[in-house]
């Protein structure tokens, strides 16, 4: 039985960007990650050990939206080779990582970046 497990909204504060007053003041981030697992163990046996467990995949992501990165790009990535390493049940992951009101020189509610990975 294949199901996905999904972590939305995730608000995070952090210090991304190619700018300089991105680096120091930082700025707002949503993220949204989902993974695919099978889970026929962990519905069979009700425990928690045969299941992705979704706090250890906010871990994940808390963990690496704490380093500062210039690129979305760099943080997603570190995210999803971070949940194969951590989580071995996981077939993939979707990833959506946003920034709120970016500096883009104009009003714009999010700039996202979405990834869709298998493991390999």
């Amino acid at each position: 039985m294949t199901g996905r497990i999904s972590l939305e909204g995730l608000e995070f504060h952090a210090f991304h960007g190619v700018y300089p007053h991105e680096r120091q003041s930082g700025n707002w981030f949503e993220v949204d990650i989902a993974v695919d697992t099978d889970m026929t163990r962990a519905a069979q046996s009700d425990i928690l050990a045969d299941a992705v467990n979704y706090e250890t995949l906010f871990r994940i992501v808390k963990h690496q939206m704490e380093k500062p990165s210039h690129l979305l790009e760099k943080v997603a990535a570190d995210i999803v080779q971070s949940v194969f390493s951590e989580l071995p049940g996981v077939t993939c992951v979707y990833l959506k990582i946003s920034k709120i009101n970016p500096p883009i020189g104009g009003k714009c509610r999010r700039a996202s970046i979405t990834l869709h990975i298998n493991r390999t």
